[in-house]
């Protein structure tokens, strides 16, 4: 990281006195924030603290009911995302926002079309204006055939052609691979060295440590307090963000695991992502499974629970309680007593447009022997209702609030309670905490502890160190789809698991 230092100017964007309000209830109450030229100003909060509502009156997509908004020290009044585009803010969302039909050159140039357009010299001024900044992306691909972090970059690269003089990035690393995630951290530095202002909204400390130059940390619609890169203190943040000090220590097991073991996967391929995968997974036990991106783990666990097939000839065997099983679709292994929990939730985790209710009752229907002759709401309620309190989903009304409503950290624990409605035999659960706020993390952690706590075999993947170190009882780590290494907790240290998942 460079060692210069942003100079006290005029903020590029200045907030005094932001306040929104949705009925009775306040977003934002009286934010006073800022941005100078040539920093990265990381903004942490918890779902809900009031990030996504700030980002979107900078932007232009909603209007704050009080306070004032300066840009370069003229005060702007913005009708439209346009009016923040013209002048010089650009928003690059975590889902994105390229026009996924075209190639990257036109999403590049998009709005600059002539009469009659040359695509070979588009495809040239594309690739000299990716290449200024390193990205290695081809200029006449096309959007949608891009991954997460390739289609942020390409955003990022149309925001400095458009003159912008801050970038918001909100949570650019949450479903990014390690070599993207530091391709991006290389950009936002770029960006920082030209003068552009970057505002770098995560939930991941440790990034935010590493490459802000301040914080600001908002906690139910106000700014709980901001340091300087020299005050940097980890407790001191965690505290301004939940109101308390929350711990990712070892997570201790209340039981020892059984002898047997529930899940044996023996010598499991499906090239190329596949190669001979062997381990085995025991009632009582978390077994942490750690890897890069790529290494085959989800592929592994998908292929387990009926997602994926595996070749019926030397496409290895699958035990469950010493009996050879091969499962047509996941509700098939789901009957069977195995489920998995998916890590795109927003994807393939929940029905968004659907209440708690009927996500969580529609998970309940997937395991049972039996579908039900009818329809019996009192039941549907009572179920979810169960759930909703055992998992301490944070909700006026189960039956009304839609999923794609909540924050990230409740849609977790409604997709967590929609697949274990029924007791499992064995629990993949995959990326648990990815997209989840701070002080949720600890509440799930304990979820999952009390499902190996209850004689269920659990196996965790994630990409998160510290995640896999405080669950684990067992840590296994893949590498180029076969396990490379086993580790104790009491062995597994941060460099021996990255040198497994590497070399």
């Amino acid at each position: 990281m460079s060692e210069t230092t942003p100079t006290e100017t005029t903020p590029v964007i200045r907030l005094s006195g932001i306040s929104k309000r949705y009925g009775s209830t306040y977003a934002l109450d009286g934010i006073d924030f800022d941005v100078r030229p040539g920093e990265i100003h990381a903004l942490l909060g918890e779902n809900g603290a009031g990030k996504s509502t700030m980002m979107k009156v900078i932007s232009g997509a909603v209007s704050a009911d009080a306070g004032t908004l300066e840009v370069d020290g003229e005060v702007h009044e913005f009708a439209d995302p346009r009016e923040s585009t013209e002048a010089g803010i650009a928003m690059v969302y975590q889902e994105g926002s390229l026009v996924e039909s075209m190639t990257v050159a036109q999403n590049l140039f998009l709005g600059e079309e002539k009469p009659f357009n040359d695509l070979g010299a588009l495809n040239i001024a594309a690739r000299e204006l990716l290449e200024s900044h390193n990205f290695h992306i081809r200029p006449d691909a096309e959007a949608g055939a891009l991954g997460i972090g390739q289609k942020q970059m390409v955003e990022i690269a149309r925001a400095v052609h458009r003159n912008a003089k801050v970038v918001i990035l909100d949570e650019p690393t949450a479903s990014v691979t390690p070599e993207e995630r530091l391709q991006l951290f290389m950009s936002m530095q770029h960006l920082r060295s030209r003068g552009i202002g970057v505002v770098f909204i995560t939930h991941m400390l440790d990034e935010a440590f590493e490459q802000a130059d301040r914080i600001t940390v908002l906690r139910d619609g106000t700014v709980q307090g901001g340091l300087d890169r020299a005050e940097f203190d980890r407790d001191r943040v965690v505290r301004l963000m939940v109101g308390r000090t929350v711990e990712m220590g070892r997570v201790e097991p209340a039981r020892a695991p059984d002898a047997l073991p529930a899940l044996r996967v023996e010598d499991v391929t499906l090239l190329p992502v596949v190669r001979a995968m062997s381990f085995s997974a025991y009632p009582g036990e978390i077994l942490g499974l750690y890897g890069l991106v790529g290494a085959g783990r989800s592929e592994v666990s998908q292929i387990i629970a009926g997602v994926r097939k595996r070749r019926r000839m030397r496409g290895g065997t699958i035990l469950l309680d010493g009996e050879p099983v091969r499962f047509r679709t996941p509700r098939h292994a789901r009957k069977a007593g195995i489920v998995y929990i998916t890590e795109d939730r927003k994807a393939a985790g929940f029905f968004g447009h659907l209440s708690i209710t009927d996500n969580i009752y529609l998970g309940h229907l997937c395991s049972a022997l039996r579908l039900p002759f009818g329809y019996r709401k009192r039941r549907r309620d009572a179920l979810a209702q169960e759930f909703v309190d055992r998992f301490e989903v944070r909700t006026l009304d189960p039956g009304e609030a839609v999923v794609e409503e909540l924050s990230g950290g409740n849609q977790q624990k409604v997709v967590l309670a929609k697949g274990l409605t029924r007791k499992p035999k064995v629990a993949i659960i995959d990326e648990p905490t990815r997209g989840v706020d701070l002080g949720t993390i600890p509440e799930i952690h304990a979820m999952i502890r009390a499902l190996a706590d209850d004689g269920v075999a659990v196996i965790v993947i994630s990409s998160y160190l510290p995640e896999i170190q405080a669950l684990s009882d067992r840590i296994l780590v893949a590498r180029g789809g076969t396990i490379a290494a086993e580790f104790s907790p009491e062995e597994a240290d941060e460099e021996s698991l990255m040198f497994a998942a590497v070399h």
